[in-house]
């Protein structure tokens, strides 16, 4: 057993664990939390064994699952799911810490959710077999709709329904084309797929392309999601727990980003770059209308929400400029959105349980009872809006560098929602935290305890982390976006020697030339 594996297993290891032990809340809680730190300390194992030398993917295990129709348990990492499936299991123990008072009910069944939406998440970004991919995308959706659905707020049954109806409409889609591809194919093997292309063994006509690609497209866009089809997310982050809301926005959402670099872009490559205008700019309309909407929302979740859309527009724009650095922007950014917008549903969280409120008029002067938690709140904040020396900086200029490369007004008018953002967020920032503290807010807020610190200042740490020194985490995105580029024909436009200087050397590019 590979230790990819291993990382895969033990959330679902815990599960079942967990639906077999006795209902006492406290061993069911602390066992949950031993089970996410060891799942994370392997994962971090992972980092560490991947070979910088080694181009392509690594830890890969691939055997027969089922043997008609062919269907292999394939999976491996490389620089593009790396991180993601590190971010997976680092974000789980501080959803389990910030859940530790909050959940009071139906406790074991709440934490074996969680494992179990962990499982699915990870397996969906390690997996290299279409059909098993499809399974993992459906295995994470079931434990969120309980999430959302038991554990939420007043209308938590329509956002669980609407949630999975929306999902379940693009993954419909989704399946219908993997099994097209594989009655054409033989195979859902992912890199069987990219090999048969490469080799001419494998053609679809411009008409079957166009299709395959929008099939996979709707799906992935659903879930990241861009704009008009965001419409379920507000509703689902709204309703849902703070842990729900935490996977959800700095997970979940992933999956849509990482289908389209992993399976849009370099399947259908002709299709992708057809669609790329009328793409980009459904990515930008979402940066400007995300940003304009969560300005006017008295609710902070919802504005949060929002601010997704906003964010991940940026992720779509950087990936279908089809340049370099635009791509790499694209996945850093995956990162810091789920560093920074999880900690902001973390910290909205706590102001929740404290003032049983979000809505912004609620509050004012919080700064007073509880000066570290306005601290903290800051400093994310900051982050939020691309503040330099913190993470969302990073990733927002490199996309806006790249967007700039391949049409320079595509980065004029994208610019425009760093700036909305920093509207904003300060703006919430200071109808929360500043004025005059009202008896009801004095009354309530006190300030963060130790388990509440020790959830927060892991991600207050990466954020700085990310932001100083992206150079820890960029030189396996850079070369596999390389591969990806020049696999799919897209960068020919903007070819280089090799990716420039921070992200990788000359000499560790595959075929750099």
């Amino acid at each position: 057993m590979t230790l990819l594996n291993l990382v895969l297993a033990l959330p679902l290891l815990g599960f079942l664990a967990l639906l077999f032990s006795p209902r006492d809340a406290q061993v069911i809680r602390k066992t949950a939390l031993v089970v996410a730190l060891i799942t994370f300390l392997a994962s971090v194992g992972l980092a560490t064994g991947l070979s910088s030398e080694t181009p392509g993917l690594q830890f890969v295990t691939d055997i027969v699952w089922i043997p008609s129709p062919e269907i292999h348990y394939h999976v491996g990492l490389d620089g593009l799911n790396l991180w993601l499936v590190i971010l997976s299991t680092f974000l789980t123990p501080i959803c389990i810490l910030i859940s530790w008072r909050s959940i009071d009910k139906r406790v074991k069944e709440f934490y074996a959710f969680l494992l179990l939406l962990e499982f699915g998440l990870i397996g969906v970004f390690i997996s290299l077999d279409l059909f098993l991919f499809y399974v993992f995308w459906e295995v994470s959706l079931v434990p969120m709709y309980f999430l959302i659905g038991i554990w939420g707020h007043e209308r938590r049954i329509y956002a669980a329904v609407k949630f999975f109806l929306y999902t379940m409409a693009g993954s419909a889609l989704m399946l219908v084309a993997m099994i097209y591809i594989y009655n054409h194919a033989g195979t859902f093997n992912y890199t069987a797929i990219l090999d048969m292309f490469n080799s001419g063994r494998l053609s679809f006509t411009p008409a079957q392309e166009m299709l395959l690609f929008l099939a996979f497209f709707i799906a992935f866009a659903i879930k990241v999601p861009l704009f008009p089809l965001h419409t379920w997310l507000p509703d689902a982050h709204v309703e849902a727990p703070t842990a729900g809301s935490v996977m959800l926005a700095s997970v979940m959402l992933k999956m849509g980003t990482y289908g389209l670099v992993r399976y849009c872009v370099p399947m259908f490559p002709d299709a992708a770059r057809r669609c790329a205008p009328w793409i980009v700019i459904l990515a930008i309309i979402g940066i400007i209308y995300g940003a304009l909407v969560a300005m006017v929302q008295p609710n902070m979740k919802k504005l949060v929400a929002y601010s997704s859309v906003s964010h991940l527009g940026f992720v779509v724009l950087g990936i279908f400029s089809f340049t370099q650095i635009g791509l790499d922007g694209a996945v850093y950014q995956m990162l810091n959105h789920g560093i920074s917008t999880g900690a902001l549903f973390v910290l909205v969280g706590l102001l929740y349980e404290r003032r049983h409120s979000l809505e912004i008029a609620d509050y004012g002067g919080v700064a007073t009872p509880a000066p570290w938690l306005s601290t903290v709140f800051l400093i994310t904040t900051l982050a939020s809006i691309g503040l330099p020396m913190l993470n969302n900086f990073v990733g927002e200029y490199l996309v806006l560098q790249g967007a700039a490369q391949a049409n320079f007004r595509w980065a004029v008018f994208a610019a425009i929602g760093v700036i909305l953002s920093a509207c904003y967020m300060l703006w919430l920032y200071q109808r929360v935290f500043y004025g005059d503290t009202p008896e009801t807010v004095a009354g309530h807020l006190h300030d963060l305890n130790f388990r509440e610190w020790a959830a927060v200042v892991p991600l207050i740490a990466m954020m700085l982390w990310m932001g100083i020194y992206s150079g820890s985490f960029l030189p396996p995105i850079t070369r596999t976006n390389y591969a990806i580029l020049e696999q799919s024909k897209m960068n020919v436009r903007f070819r280089v020697a090799a990716p420039p200087a921070p992200y990788l050397s000359a000499r560790e590019v595959p075929h750099a030339r």
